[in-house]
């Protein structure tokens, strides 16, 4: 797995309505480590929100992946009230009418999460796998 910043001028070219929360992730100060890695690596995130429940956005296109029959595959890291927010179009597509549906993928929407935690851990190196 690898992954490849969006920086915030492509943001809304990039994100699909096909996005959806793989987990949330509740431990204590994961979210700051997180948000601190994630500004050292990539700096500015893909978008920032004003409010208090969410103050951060980092988009990824994710590379050496298959999310058939999508053509790319997004996955996003924020906050959101407090816990570390992991989302992904990871086993859906858009079908014609630009409405998000399941593909044969969905089912290993968890076992796709384990393994992007694992990796987050590795790259930013924050106890993300370890948490369950």
């Amino acid at each position: 797995m690898q992954l490849e910043f969006i920086p915030v001028e492509e943001f809304y070219f990039a994100l699909t309505l096909a996005v959806r929360t793989l987990e949330d992730v509740e431990i204590p100060d994961l979210t700051a480590q997180v948000k601190s890695r994630l500004e050292r690596e990539c700096g500015q995130p893909s978008t920032v929100a004003a409010a208090s429940q969410n103050t951060f956005n980092y988009v990824f296109r994710v590379l050496d992946v298959d999310n058939s029959p999508a053509k790319q595959l997004i996955v996003s890291i924020a906050d959101w009230q407090g816990k570390l927010r992991l989302s992904s179009d990871y086993g859906w597509t858009l079908d014609e009418e630009r409405k998000p549906i399941r593909t044969p993928l969905f089912q290993q929407r968890a076992e796709f999460s384990h393994q992007l935690r694992s990796y987050l851990e590795t790259w930013l190196e924050v106890p993300l796998a370890v948490a369950d």
